[in-house]
């Protein structure tokens, strides 16, 4: 348990150490925690905070601007320049992790900043003469959040679980991952927003609860739909959808097309300007038209107006894009409609009216989205901080591998025995055999990776299993088990089933890697992905032809004197170049030979074994058999 403390600024108790829930967002980011006394997720709010009540401080922008005296800049005082200055003022960084400039350079247009196009590199953001990897802008706005909730709370805050989009790619997770390291936070775990969200919402705290629910989630900058299943405080993600340039801001755009349409601006020297600036009306619009039937303002001396229809009918096709993708969602998860017992709404965009009555209209079925659509998913966060920090035992969030998992097997090939991205908790089992007659251990070796080849991997353990009995080479059978339990601990276990001997030993979480170098054998395998095939296949020819080369001089000794001396002089030939094709890396050459010392030895292996069950069945009747 956490040890308690008592804050002396507000008399509350609270705990010494603070596990905090952060929702690192696309427009907006926030803290929250399980406040001490209540034992509820709330969000962390500057108490002078000038914001309108609703947002009382709780939402960070995720803007940063860079001064061009070197200051820096993070949240609403940076979001004051994205007119006033809009190149060197970062928005959006999060749609930019672990991506390239090809991934996304059909959406520059609606940056003001510049990214570098290099095709072949990950994103950079060039500011002045300085570069900025979305990485480093986010650990700008971790940093910031990490500020205000020591400001806040009065204590330091080192740790934290930080949400992600559920389709985001590991080096995606990777990017935020380092990104809290850069921010000084200890990033316990990486979680998907549409679990955090339905925590938020309650779901998945009771044992006995059995359900499936729909998460739509539109925020400023990215879209996604999550079906997930929550039994028995489990839950599990069926299927995902989403797309990451596709969220509030593109309504807002949509907006602002109109009006630079109905302006006559489109074209002129200073569309981009007017772009900027009139972003801030179009949200400042979409925000009052959730309530009201029409917006009027003024911009330049000029005439601003929209009516919620016109509004609505801007947006429909984008928002027929998500209903898009919630059908391929549930395709996906193998589910009808009528299989979604609740539609759990995320995110500030979700606010708009039409967004509701889509949403609601396609699961045939009203949403809810009775949480505060902001704050859900940092109070999801929290909620898992709080299980984490060992408060709530009944929850269960199923995590996966960052990488696969698996054993030396022979001439060095990895056998993979948990794919990277198995759900965690997990087991896997596969069973095993001798090389050699009479061989009494068999070292069992563990491997983390992605490539063919054992020694392109990172070895975990290593043990061996002593006291096989003495048995023929494939005889014993040895079940090789791997278990990973809900913490992450991994459980390699060895039994030979005949005799029943075992050994076992225990890996710890993360497995000793870094992030980084996690990410740099993701890279690596698929990098070398077409060398590790032609490697692999190589090696398993050459073992089958070293275990047949082996098998077929162990029948010789045996049965010398049955074979004839044509038969006995074939053989030593194919031996022989099957043995010098070993040294020649020839797959296609090691197969043909190993081919040809089959078709020698087939024909005389055949007639000693007919000879042999000849012998057995002379003189026995068929009821004696």
């Amino acid at each position: 348990m956490a040890k308690i403390a008592i804050n002396i600024a507000t008399g509350s108790l609270q705990q010494e150490e603070m596990i905090v829930g952060i929702d690192l967002g696309t427009t907006n980011s926030l803290v929250a925690i399980i406040h001490p006394e209540s034992r509820k997720p709330v969000a962390l709010q500057e108490h002078n905070s000038s914001l309108p009540a609703g947002q009382a401080g709780s939402l960070v922008p995720s803007v940063v601007h860079f001064s061009e005296n070197g200051s820096v800049l993070v949240g609403e005082e940076a979001k004051k320049f994205l007119v006033d200055d809009p190149a060197r003022t970062i928005f959006s960084a999060k749609r930019l992790m672990g991506k390239t400039y090809n991934d996304i350079k059909n959406n520059t247009a609606s940056l003001a900043y510049k990214i570098i196009d290099d095709e072949n590199r990950l994103v950079k953001v060039q500011v002045g003469d300085q570069f900025y990897s979305p990485v480093d802008l986010s650990s700008l706005i971790l940093k910031e959040l990490k500020k205000q909730a020591e400001h806040i709370l009065k204590t330091p805050v080192s740790k934290a679980v930080i949400t992600v989009p559920a389709y985001f790619n590991d080096a995606q997770r990777q990017a935020t991952r380092d990104a809290g390291k850069l921010a000084g936070l200890d990033v316990l775990r990486i979680i998907n927003e549409p679990t955090a969200a339905s925590l938020a919402y309650g779901f998945g705290l009771h044992k006995d609860e059995n359900k499936t629910i729909a998460v739509y989630d539109l925020g400023g900058g990215t879209f996604d739909i999550s079906i997930l299943h929550i039994s028995n405080g489990i839950f599990e993600v069926l299927s995902t959808n989403g797309d990451t340039y596709l969220g509030g801001d593109d309504l807002d755009n949509a907006l602002v097309d109109h009006w630079i349409e109905v302006l006559g601006l489109t074209g002129s020297a200073q569309e981009k300007t007017h772009r900027q600036m009139l972003r801030l009306k179009a949200e400042e619009a979409k925000k009052q038209l959730s309530t009201q039937d029409a917006y009027e303002s003024a911009y330049e001396g000029m005439q601003l107006s929209v009516t919620r229809s016109t509004f609505e009918s801007r947006i429909r096709p984008i928002l027929e894009r998500t209903i898009t993708s919630c059908s391929h969602a549930l395709k996906d998860a193998g589910l009808a409609k009528s299989d979604i017992q609740e539609v759990v709404m995320v995110g500030g965009s979700t606010r708009v009216p039409l967004v509701k009555k889509m949403v609601s209209e396609f699961f045939g079925k009203p949403v809810n989205d009775t949480v505060n659509p902001d704050e859900v998913v940092a109070l999801g966060a929290a909620i898992q901080a709080d299980i984490l920090a060992g408060n709530t035992k009944d929850v269960l969030l199923l995590d996966v591998t960052p990488l696969s998992l698996g054993l030396e097997t022979m001439g060095g090939l990895m056998d993979v025995l948990l794919p990277r991205n198995s759900k965690i908790p997990t087991k896997a089992a596969r069973q095993y055999t001798t090389y050699k007659d009479g061989q009494s251990g068999m070292k069992i070796a563990v491997y983390q990776g992605e490539r063919d080849m054992v020694k392109d991997n990172r070895r975990l353990a290593e043990f061996n299993l002593t006291g096989i009995p003495a048995m023929p080479a494939g005889l014993p059978k040895v079940e090789v088990s791997f278990l990973i339990n809900a913490d992450g601990i991994l459980l390699v276990k060895a039994k030979e089933l005949r005799s029943g001997i075992e050994q076992s030993i225990e890996v710890k979480p993360q497995y000793g890697l870094t992030d980084e170098d996690v990410e740099k054998m993701l890279l690596d395998s698929m990098t070398h992905a077409k060398e590790d095939m032609e490697v692999r296949a190589l090696t398993e020819a050459k073992t089958e032809a070293e275990q047949l080369l082996q098998t077929t001089e162990k029948f010789i000794q045996k049965n010398f004197k049955s074979l004839t001396p044509q038969e006995l002089q074939e053989t030593s030939l194919a031996m022989q170049a099957l043995q010098l094709s070993l040294d020649m890396n020839d797959k296609n050459l090691v197969q043909a030979k190993t081919e040809e010392l089959n078709q020698v030895s087939r024909p005389y292996a055949e007639r000693l074994m007919d000879e042999a069950i000849q012998q057995t069945m002379k003189g026995n009747k068929i009821d004696q058999l």
